[in-house]
């Protein structure tokens, strides 16, 4: 018997659907036939916390993380899936508010991170993952790896191309180079691979765009998921 797999989506819808897509794929993988995955969403109106977001009310956002882990733990979930990156740095609030645990976007990416022989590693994202502690310094304090970010005008280009564009499923050439330049310069200040730490970077670039490898959280995150879901 399948896990129940509860997810926080909405933020964006874009990656949301990315986080359904693979989960389901990868169940119908693993178990063959037409299986697909137990699960529900809890999908918030994303307008409403990228105002906060950016108001710097994390003690709202809080409370809606909270009320979402509710739902689905009411709902039958048996674990969390929250489908962001930045809203990670809300995780101890989440985990305080139900009985049933989360499964953190950082764990399963820095496991694959290590498994690969990566010690350093360039983390790309919005301004709150780059710049705050929550998420590289998990990174750095539970897995051991040494984390760099861009310098302030990178972390700028790479922000606001995710809430002015990614967000709303816009890809631009443009933007496709501007993150090739910036993975670019990570490289050079010693990066062996970088992570895609914002859950939308990954239908803007991939592998193609990096002289060293790329970790796509979403990706990760849903793989895992599975993991867990099937796991007894």
């Amino acid at each position: 018997m399948q896990k129940n797999i509860g997810l926080i989506g909405g933020m964006s819808w874009e990656s949301s659907a990315e986080y359904y897509r693979i989960i389901n794929q990868e169940t119908l993988r693993r178990l063959g036939g037409v299986h697909s995955a137990r699960s529900l969403m809890f999908s918030v109106d994303f307008d409403e916390i990228k105002q906060l977001q950016h108001a710097g009310d994390w003690d709202r956002l809080a409370a809606l993380m909270k009320d979402a882990a509710l739902h689905l733990e009411r709902g039958g979930a048996d674990f969390i899936v929250l489908c962001t990156n930045t809203m990670h740095r809300l995780a101890d609030a989440i985990t305080s508010s139900v009985r049933i645990p989360l499964l953190h976007i950082a764990d399963p990416t820095a496991e694959k991170i290590k498994a690969a022989g990566i010690t350093r590693v360039g983390l790309l994202g919005t301004a709150f993952t780059m710049e705050q502690d929550f998420y590289k310094g998990r990174l750095q304090s539970r897995h051991g790896l040494d984390v760099i970010v861009p310098d302030g005008d990178d972390r700028k280009i790479v922000h606001e191309i995710i809430y002015r564009e990614l967000i709303l499923g816009k890809i631009n050439p443009e933007s496709r180079q501007a993150y090739r330049a910036i993975i670019s310069r990570l490289i050079e200040q010693g990066a062996q691979a970088v992570i895609l730490g914002c859950t939308e970077i990954m239908l803007l670039v991939s592998e193609e765009d990096s002289a060293v490898p790329l970790f796509d959280t979403t990706t990760i995150h849903a793989v895992a998921a599975v993991d867990h879901a099937l796991t007894r």
